[in-house]
């Protein structure tokens, strides 16, 4: 019979291979192949245009324009006051007090500061036991306030202790009518508190990713949005950094760059800094917005936690205890009612003493007070009758260069410090080239930049030779008003008359190479799949530049394309692709 059984077999394995090898099937199989190839060949010739855009770099363009432009011209300098006073010290003296800092604005008559002849025991003895009141005064006003997490903590471990006895009294009052709902509910409740559990830990990773700003371990759902803002942040930091690097090297002593090219990269490293600044405060938003939704949904999340889990508790609690009568399910809720009243009475005893020992140490910090204050007192009256000297500003102005701390020693006839006498005024000096300085007229008046806060004027009020040796470029004398202080810089822009002009383009259109300056351009060209976006570079010679423009001249048509910003370099002839608007 098994002999039998596995010829058969043998039969269905012969007529298997026969079927395979049908050449009806082969052909199918065959048929089925081309198919999926052309469907896979017809969806990539579809969608190749898409795929190649993907790899261009993304462009920003704007119009070439023609109309009016004012020339600007750019510097900075340190303002000087027209007129000062040199504050000095006759002798060796003990600096005791300073009544000014740089900055300060005095008045004729003022004290400026406060000297002694010399060391007193007395009045050394006096200042050290004024410094040790004052230890033991700040010692005292350290004392920590009272702490009661600890029975409150037991206070509300008492007061569930007391909800779970009387769910389970109110459960075996009920009987087991409702057993078989208690029990789904009972289930539900499980599922909730794991699944709050679960969602607590997710939120409490959220939270740990924005302050560490580590985002690795945290659920993806959560910080998808804030990872793509945090990716801007990083590259606007660090195209700041590259221009901050760029303006350094062209300023660096040695450099043979061009105003031109310093300015355009002082241009640069500005934009970038704002650009660095609005992604970094778009950063900060997005992680404040994303730390307070996540710690409001972590805190319902908790609170669901805590319910569903003392349900659950109290269920559990219930069984466990459904052998006890109702007789004692009533003792034990009389139990725990009256120890969750003695933990709040002795509470309620312990604030009210820990409210009296307050009292009584805010009755001995004021003694300490003025026991301080009674030194202080003896110090003083020991100062006055040392020597000590109080010096007087002469004149009106504001202070500059002080150079002492309370406790130095003064040398004779060494300035102490400045008063700059403001009524005299402030002037700054600019170097710019000899050409651009034939475009300056006395009498202009000059844009602060650094000007934050308004309330100070430059007016151009004389042109002269810069005496630096080997130095071809001329001085712009400045004369400053308002709110400044001597030593302190502001950066000018100096309006230089305007113009008509053809061709107009930002300046972030502008570069500059080994063949001069120039501009990328769009071409269109057309395609079977649409128009293909390439830049092109036309040569150009900036004539006359604005804060935010330059005319230009060259091969370039009103309303012509320029490349303004990209997503990654681009050179010409490259292919490009249009930003969305």
């Amino acid at each position: 019979m098994a002999e039998n059984t596995e010829n058969i077999k043998a039969a269905k394995d012969i007529k298997g291979d026969e079927e395979i090898k049908d050449p009806r099937k082969k052909r199918e199989i065959i048929k089925t192949i081309i198919i999926v190839f052309l469907v896979v060949l017809l969806v990539l010739t579809f969608f190749s245009n898409t795929i190649m855009n993907r790899s261009l770099a993304e462009i920003t363009s704007e119009r070439a324009t023609s109309g009016k432009l004012t020339e600007r011209i750019r510097g900075s300098g340190m303002v000087m006051s027209n007129q000062s006073w040199d504050v000095t010290v006759d002798g060796n003296k003990t600096i005791e007090a300073i009544n000014c800092k740089n900055g300060s604005e005095v008045k004729k008559g003022d004290v400026l500061l406060t000297v002694s002849a010399g060391d007193n025991e007395a009045l050394t003895a006096a200042e050290d036991a004024l410094a040790a009141l004052e230890l033991d005064y700040q010692k005292a006003m350290l004392t920590p306030s009272a702490d009661y997490s600890s029975e409150n903590q037991a206070i509300k471990n008492a007061r569930e202790d007391l909800q779970t006895a009387i769910a389970r009294r109110d459960a075996a009052v009920a009987g087991q009518s409702g057993a078989k709902a208690a029990k789904e509910k009972y289930e539900n409740d499980k599922k909730q508190s794991a699944y709050y559990t679960k969602l607590q830990t997710k939120l409490q990773s959220v939270i740990t990713a924005v302050d560490s700003d580590e985002y690795s371990m945290a659920p993806p759902e959560y910080t998808n949005d804030i990872l793509e803002i945090k990716h801007d942040a990083d590259t606007a930091e660090a195209d700041y950094s590259a221009a901050c690097t760029i303006y350094t090297a062209l300023t660096a002593e040695g450099s043979t760059a061009t105003e031109a090219e310093i300015s355009a990269a002082r241009e640069d490293m500005e934009a970038k800094e704002t650009a660095r600044n609005e992604a970094r405060e778009k950063y900060d938003t997005a992680k404040f917005e994303l730390r307070a939704d996540t710690a409001e949904k972590l805190a319902d999340a908790e609170t669901n936690a805590e319910y569903y889990a003392a349900q659950a508790a109290a269920y559990e609690s219930e069984n466990t205890g459904s052998g006890m009568s109702i007789d004692d399910l009533n003792a034990d809720v009389t139990s725990k009612q009256r120890l969750l009243e003695d933990q709040i009475n002795a509470l309620a005893k312990t604030q009210k003493s820990d409210e009296n020992n307050k009292k009584m140490s805010d009755l001995d910090l004021g003694a300490k007070k003025k026991e301080v204050e009674k030194a202080r007192e003896k110090v003083n009256k020991l100062k006055a009758e040392t020597g000590t000297t109080d010096i007087v500003a002469k004149y009106g102005g504001v202070v500059s260069n002080l150079s002492v701390k309370v406790g130095d020693t003064t040398l004779p006839d060494a300035p102490i410090l400045t008063v700059d006498l403001a009524e005299e005024g402030y002037t700054v000096e600019i170097s710019v080239e000899a050409d651009k300085a034939k475009k300056i007229k006395k009498g202009t008046a000059a844009e602060v930049v650094n000007n934050w806060f308004g309330g100070i004027d430059a007016v151009v009020t004389d042109i002269k030779s810069d005496k630096t040796a080997g130095s071809k470029n001329k001085l712009i004398v400045f004369s400053v008003t308002g709110d400044v202080d001597s030593g302190s810089y502001i950066e000018l822009s100096i309006p230089c008359g305007g113009g008509n002009y053809d061709n107009i383009v930002p300046k972030s259109a502008l570069g500059h190479d080994k063949d001069g300056d120039f501009v990328l351009t769009v071409v269109s060209k057309s395609s079977p799949l649409g128009n293909r976006y390439y830049a092109e570079r036309v040569a150009v010679e900036i004539l006359a530049s604005d804060e935010t423009s330059s005319a230009v001249s060259g091969n370039l048509g009103y309303g012509d394309y320029v490349i303004t910003a990209s997503s990654k370099p681009v050179e010409p002839k490259d292919q490009v692709r249009m930003k969305d608007k």
